[in-house]
């Protein structure tokens, strides 16, 4: 199976770098959020309750499995003092830029 990538925002807000990105479906112990300070790596998986058949479905558009995604970032950032909180599927990365 292929793995899947994740859709990234990226953005500046006063001195701080966010990484925001929609991964319905997916817990906190799912994921492997790995930051230096000058790139952010997600990696997960969303695991699929119960599979249909193929014949069965109209269209198949969700991706189940292996997830990924390194974005290189515009800024050296301090990557000890980044956060990371998942909140109704929306993981949200925030870290402080280095002055």
């Amino acid at each position: 199976m292929e793995s899947g990538i994740l859709t990234l925002d990226v953005f500046q807000k006063d001195n701080k770098i966010v990484v925001k990105s929609a991964i319905a479906g997916v817990g906190s112990k799912d994921l492997d959020i790995s930051i230096t300070k000058d790139a952010v790596l997600i990696k997960g998986a969303r695991k699929e309750e119960e599979k249909e058949k193929g014949e069965n479905y109209f269209y198949q558009e969700l991706h189940w499995g292996e997830f990924s995604r390194k974005v290189i970032l515009p800024e050296e950032i301090n990557h000890d003092q980044a956060k990371a909180t998942l909140k109704n599927g929306i993981l949200t990365i925030t870290m402080p830029k280095v002055k």
